[in-house]
């Protein structure tokens, strides 16, 4: 969510898009990082079908906590909550040989995010995306809060709309085919929406930041 953003402070002018304002090369890195377990998912889908994709994915997760944990020893909050939901739907799904459970493993995840985020909105002194971007950008709390509500709301739809597709589109085709729709959404669709309200996040974001500078300048 933080994408290649750097802000720097400006005593009286707000805050400022730093110079280094751009993707660099650790942050493509990440990027990769954070999502090789859907990528390595959709791989052995196409080869293997949807069980065998479950398994790496819940073994890509596992090795992805751990190697966090090696090298920084500490986990990501993010790479927790998808690899215990994982775990759970995933091994439902191999046990019961039932793609039901993969299926909803998305809307479980970006629900279980939206409770996160809007417990934060209500009893933290910080909110979730405070916590995540507050030592890169500096903004008004109102801003954070209107962003963390943004961020709950888009979470919600995400998950209705994971839902959607895999039970409700497409009741005409085959198994396959929906299957195959959806192993697609879930792969490409949800994460280009998230790299999309992302991208509309932060230039929102810039905007308000070049009115703090006009403010503090004038």
């Amino acid at each position: 969510m933080t994408g290649g953003f750097r802000y720097h402070s400006h005593p009286g002018r707000g805050v400022a898009p730093a110079r280094n304002s751009q993707f660099t090369q650790s942050d493509i890195m990440k990027f990769l990082f954070d999502f090789f377990p859907l990528i390595l998912f959709f791989a052995a889908y196409k080869i293997y079908g949807i069980f065998v994709a479950t398994a790496v994915a819940i073994v890509a997760s596992v090795a992805q906590v751990g190697w966090v944990w090696l090298q920084r020893r500490r986990f990501e909050t993010t790479h927790l909550v998808t690899l215990a939901v994982i775990v759970v739907f995933g091994g439902l799904t191999l046990l019961l040989r039932d793609d039901v459970f993969i299926k909803w493993k998305p809307t479980i995840v970006n629900w279980l995010f939206a409770v996160i985020m809007l417990a934060t909105q209500l009893v933290g002194r910080r909110t979730a995306i405070e916590h995540l971007l507050g030592t890169q950008i500096r903004l008004p709390a109102h801003i954070w809060r209107n962003m963390n509500v943004s961020w709950v709301i888009f979470f919600i739809a995400a998950g209705v709309l994971n839902l959607y597709v895999a039970f409700y589109y497409g009741t005409d085709l085959d198994e396959k085919t929906r299957t195959d729709i959806w192993v697609n959404f879930k792969v490409f669709g949800l994460m280009g929406l998230t790299l999309a309200f992302t991208i509309a996040q932060m230039a929102l974001v810039s905007r308000h930041i070049k009115v703090n500078e006009q403010e503090g300048g004038s």
